[in-house]
């Protein structure tokens, strides 16, 4: 027997719709990680992107656990000097939902060439609309 390695041309990419209300961030993030990566296939390849897409909806009513909505910070930098600004998750939530999500699953991701190209798979709405309705996306249960 031969062992197939699967690659980004010979891989059976699906889209996958998952509904985050009501859903724990960190959680979601990491299950959303191992399906951009592919890890829910038996033909996962460490080196190749072979995940599916997938379309979070409902992005801002995700929800953090204890105090994070005080405690925890998100950083951005304008790459000017004293260009650091701080925003609290409450913040976050309020102003960009959908950056919240991102982040998160950027950062179970692998950092490299490869996992910027499996964040490009995924998209993030804040409401229950979304325009990939052609591509007809099967629901993820994360729970």
């Amino acid at each position: 027997m031969k062992t197939v390695s699967i690659n980004k041309e010979t891989a059976n990419r699906e889209w996958l719709v998952v509904d985050l209300e009501g859903q724990t961030v960190g959680r979601a993030a990491a299950r959303i990680a191992a399906v951009l990566r592919g890890k829910h296939k038996p033909s996962y390849t460490p080196h190749a992107d072979a995940g599916d897409f997938v379309v979070a909806i409902n992005c801002d009513k995700v929800v953090f656990t204890g105090n994070k909505l005080q405690d925890k910070l998100y950083y951005r930098h304008s790459h000017h000097p004293g260009g650091l600004t701080e925003m609290t998750a409450g913040q976050m939530l309020d102003r960009h939902p959908e950056r919240v999500m991102m982040l998160a699953v950027k950062g179970m991701l692998p950092k490299n060439h490869l996992g910027r190209e499996m964040l490009k798979k995924f998209k993030v709405y804040t409401g229950a609309e979304h325009p990939h309705a052609a591509q007809q996306p099967k629901v993820l249960e994360l729970a």
